[in-house]
């Protein structure tokens, strides 16, 4: 049996190794490339230079809940509610998908009708198509981004939200959080081809690298759903935080990220490490209030949360599992995507 003694040695060394490894990645600069946060209660998005921690915030006409890079890395797209039905899109429709540029000093953003509750939104693998949740009619929205026009829309079970594209491109899952399932539509056929039961309050879904795996957000049993793609069944449940929201997996498939929100009246403040084989947390990092949104760097070396509750971005490095910088952004961050 190991003395007291000797047990605090092997604290204070871990303690000290952990520090040493922040202090090396903080010496080794900041991240490079571009972070983009929704600021859904501020009504803005903002555009972080991670290098060199600038910003800029571009004031929108709706309320941003969520945001995404296009693939070639040139647009920014963002889904909300207007409170000027009509503005830029020629509709009366409440919900706007918002098109703008993503170089500094990008000319006016661009609104497109997108039903009345737009959630979430992705491209297609060549950016020419933006698909959109609109949790309101429980229907996806398909918009044609060089026209600005919509072209069809494909219906989903009760509530959609998160969505996103498969590794290859050919499929996107819905997250239906009313609905207790993950619809998954052919991008080719703009079809519902499945919808899979996974449990209470699916908030978004997210894959491994290879496809293999789906990952969906079970906000009301505080769990990581792990679904066979091939097989189209959930196969594993993972207890996680507090009303667990995004999650991003890494480059090599070993490790899942989950924000765990809590609630507006007990924010949780941390992020599950997952890992999906072994089917289990193996770490957790502190962030801040509200843990909500996430997005991944490409090398897989540095995770960004996005704290609804404190008005912050976090910046995980992956190696040690430890916040090595915060930036303050708009009231209300909640989607959040990065760009080299």
């Amino acid at each position: 049996m190991l003395s007291r003694t000797h047990l605090n040695v092997r604290v204070c060394s871990r303690l000290l190794g952990i520090a040493l490894a922040v202090a090396a990645a903080s010496a080794a600069g900041a991240p490079a490339g571009t972070v983009y946060t929704a600021n859904e209660r501020d009504g803005s998005i903002t555009r972080i230079e991670l290098q060199s921690g600038a910003q800029q915030t571009t004031r929108l006409a709706v309320s941003p809940h969520n945001v995404q890079i296009s693939p070639d890395g040139k647009r920014v797209l963002a889904v909300g509610v207007s409170s000027h039905a009509g503005h830029g899109g020629g509709g009366g429709a409440k919900g706007k998908l918002v098109v703008m540029e993503a170089s500094s000093g990008s000319p006016e953003p661009v609104l497109l009708d997108a039903g009345d509750h737009p959630a979430h939104v992705v491209t297609d693998a060549a950016g020419a198509r933006a698909f959109v949740s609109d949790s309101g009619a429980n229907v996806v929205h398909v918009i044609d981004l060089a026209s600005q026009r919509s072209i069809g829309q494909v219906a989903t079970d009760r509530y959609p939200h998160g969505l996103r594209l498969s590794p290859d491109g050919k499929t996107l899952y819905v997250a239906n959080m009313r609905g207790g399932t993950v619809s998954v539509i052919d991008v080719d056929s703009l079809k519902e081809t499945q919808r899979i039961a996974v449990g209470k309050g699916p908030v978004q879904v997210g894959f491994s690298p290879d496809g293999a795996r789906a990952f969906v957000s079970l906000s009301a049993e505080n769990r990581l759903g792990i679904i066979d793609t091939s097989k189209g069944r959930l196969v594993k449940k993972v207890a996680v935080g507090s009303m667990p929201i995004q999650m991003d997996a890494t480059p090599d498939g070993r490790r899942v990220y989950v924000a765990n929100q809590g609630t507006s009246s007990k924010p949780a403040d941390t992020v599950s490490v997952v890992d999906p084989v072994a089917g289990k947390v193996v770490a957790t990092v502190t962030t801040d209030k509200g843990a909500h949104g996430v997005a991944m760097s490409k090398d897989g070396r540095y995770v960004f949360v996005t704290n609804i509750e404190a008005g912050t971005l976090s910046v995980i490095d992956t190696a040690v599992n430890q916040v090595v910088s915060t930036h303050r952004v708009g009231a209300g961050p909640n989607g959040v995507t990065y760009s080299e």
